[in-house]
């Protein structure tokens, strides 16, 4: 039996670009940090002396933004620097992955004790100052503000470590914001019930987004198929290569953020140029930004199937 294979050799153009923008998002890592676990402490003292459980369950988003942030940008250190070995063979690039799981599982964890919080505080309320409820939630938005914009200015959609480090900054934002109207109302109305449920507004607004960072993590540490590639449509690209009788064992999965992986046995006529059809099918390939292919290519004759040749077809 013969077999080809093909890794795909990122161009050089990609990889300075993939250098400025990991660059650029472990320096907003790293700034966002120290602005986040500086304030956050900040918070929680304006929270007890003010008795405002808007602010401290603000205090508990940057709590959980602090370990993200600080987990965030060890995981890009950590994938980007210690290489890959013969017990690793893909270096330490899922770190970024799991530090993302850790961080929707610690979003939703989050926004589950501070709705269980609000609830305690609607049966039993609390007078709230909120004119100091308002000063130190005002000082929140404007550093969530400036750490969100640098976040922004990196890969918030391609990176999904980066991504739910965001999330939590987000939810932090609308955290300082609901604080902020609670604490309008408390000063202009009286209504200390604005308190609570501003933060059962924001919590629940932030288990949508620990929800969607959770179960794409999940997704990939499964090796599930990436959500924006249709494997049938590769499958028929394929097969429409002249040459190619049938194809199996195909998969695709994603190792971290940005960096998708191929895999597949192709049948071919038995006096077929192997190579030329190796290079005709990485064309077809190209337009699906695959960072790592392997192919395998057998004669008629062969006989290989290991795992999914149900889902294989086949010529006529």
């Amino acid at each position: 039996m013969k077999t080809a294979h093909s890794e795909k050799t990122i161009p050089h153009n990609h990889e300075i670009l993939h250098h400025h923008s990991h660059s650029a998002n472990k320096k907003a890592l790293l700034a966002g940090f120290m602005l986040i676990t500086g304030f956050m402490i900040i918070e929680i003292i304006g929270g007890l002396v003010s008795h405002s459980l808007a602010l401290l369950s603000d205090a508990g988003h940057m709590l959980s933004d602090s370990v993200s942030l600080g987990l965030s940008f060890t995981a890009l250190v950590v994938g980007s620097r210690v290489p890959a070995d013969n017990n690793k063979t893909f270096g330490y690039r899922r770190f970024e992955i799991l530090t993302a799981l850790f961080n929707g599982v610690l979003l939703l964890i989050v926004s589950a004790w501070i709705i269980y919080e609000a609830i305690l505080r609607l049966m039993y309320p609390v007078k709230v100052a909120g004119t100091g409820m308002l000063i130190v939630a005002s000082a929140g938005l404007l550093v969530n503000l400036a750490v969100a914009w640098m976040l922004m200015r990196g890969e918030t959609k391609e990176n999904l470590n980066v991504k739910s480090a965001f999330a939590h900054v987000l939810g932090d934002l609308l955290g300082s914001a609901g604080a902020i109207a609670a604490a309008l109302m408390i000063g202009f109305f009286g209504w200390t019930i604005a308190d609570p449920l501003a933060s059962v507004i924001v919590s629940l607004i932030i288990v949508k987004s620990g929800w969607q960072v959770t179960r794409v993590s999940i997704n990939i540490l499964m090796e599930s198929r990436p959500d924006n590639l249709n494997i049938e449509e590769v499958r028929n690209r394929i097969i429409e290569v002249e040459g190619i009788r049938g194809i199996h064992d195909l998969h695709v999965w994603t190792i971290t953020s940005g960096f998708l992986s191929l895999s597949c046995h192709l049948t071919v006529d038995d006096r077929a140029d192997r190579d030329e059809m190796l290079r005709k099918v990485e064309q077809v390939l190209e337009p699906y930004n695959l960072d790592h292919s392997t192919i395998q290519i057998e004669g008629t004759a062969f006989s290989g199937c290991h795992t999914d040749c149900a889902g294989g077809k086949q010529h006529a």
